[in-house]
């Protein structure tokens, strides 16, 4: 399996970590983050339109929301996406960098209307904690998934499925321990897959967690983490659920293998290495990615988001900004294109 690197663009307006990346179409979502460290750079979301363009170009450009609510300024939210909007839950911020607490109700971006809402809980019913560097994604239909995390204390390892239509958390069964920050999960196949995060003394690897939704329960699936056979641990890096040539693959790339001694405040050992899992047969591949152009490859980096785009020879992954091993953060954008 082959892969190229594009560079789509370099802005100062997303030179940032900590923040979250949400692709609709053509077009790719920035919200939230930190320029310097325990300090919400803004609230504001930023779009690149990739479009048709061969090469793909893309410049970035803030989106000026409808109305006068919006999220407070936070990093380590986290971002799924439904349709035409974006749905953010929780992450940290103020002056004592606390979880941002809203009593279980999610932000929601309209990117048509491109309008903010806060979507309140139908009733008083239970709704996972204020946490930050936790997961998220989506079924595609109409639930929502909030994984781990870390509150105002400690690591979690539990599971929420928010029903858009009910307006309805529910707490499904934890995932198998340790209790982490920084995991990453993707829904594909119709089930959650869950991997790596750091558990407060290590970062956590070795086991793919599977969530099947029918039954409630999570199995895993045990691999050699050697960087060899298997992808090596590490935490805030990305899990993505990509279709190549007609079949689905879960890609993980980059992340923190070596956390720093200073936490949030310095930047430990950034991975560069891109993986592909074949959910079928159970194994793993790594992939060496040329670069379009000639250029040097993307930084090694961790605290960064990225999803998955439609292009015009099939989904690739979309990469953006981070937390280099210099401890800068880093305001490039990236396509992972792959080619059987």
């Amino acid at each position: 399996m082959r892969a190229t690197w594009t560079n789509i663009g370099q802005s100062e307006l997303l030179q940032r970590s900590s923040h979250n990346v949400a692709v609709l179409g053509s077009k790719i979502y920035v919200f939230g983050g930190e320029l310097k460290p325990r300090q919400p750079r803004d609230n504001d979301i930023f779009v690149l339109d990739t479009g048709d363009e061969e090469p793909i170009a893309a410049t970035a450009t803030f989106v000026d929301s409808t109305g006068s609510r919006r999220p407070s300024p936070r990093v380590g939210s986290a971002v799924a996406k439904l349709g035409n909007r974006l749905y953010f839950f929780s992450g940290r911020g103020g002056e004592a960098m606390a979880p941002v607490d809203e009593q279980g109700a999610l932000w929601v971006f309209d990117t048509v209307e491109a309008s903010w809402t806060l979507e309140y809980l139908s009733d008083t019913k239970a709704y996972p904690e204020a946490r930050s560097y936790h997961a998220m994604t989506s079924d595609g239909k109409s639930i929502l998934y909030v994984h781990a995390g870390c509150p105002e204390k400690g690591r979690l390892s539990d599971l929420w499925a928010y029903d858009i239509n009910k307006q309805e958390w529910e707490e499904l069964a934890s995932a198998p321990e340790p209790s982490r920050g920084g995991p990453s999960i993707a829904y594909a196949e119709g089930k959650l897959w869950r991997m790596n995060g750091f558990d407060g003394k290590q970062e956590v690897g070795g086991s793919v967690d599977v969530y099947e939704p029918k039954s409630d329960a999570w199995t895993s699936i045990p691999f050699n983490a050697d960087g060899q056979s298997g992808p090596g641990a590490r935490s805030v890096g990305a899990l993505l659920p990509v279709k190549i040539s007609g079949k689905t693959y879960l890609t993980t790339l980059f992340g923190e293998s070596d956390p720093s001694s200073l936490g949030h405040q310095g930047a430990g050992k950034m991975l560069s290495d891109i993986w592909v899992y074949d959910i079928t047969a159970g194994t793993w591949e790594q992939i060496v990615a040329d670069v379009q152009g000639g250029q040097a490859p993307p930084a090694s980096r961790g605290w960064f988001d990225a999803d998955v785009i439609e292009t015009s020879t099939g989904e690739a992954v979309a990469v953006s900004g981070g937390l280099d091993e210099q401890n800068e953060r880093l305001g490039d954008t990236w396509l992972l294109t792959f080619a059987s």
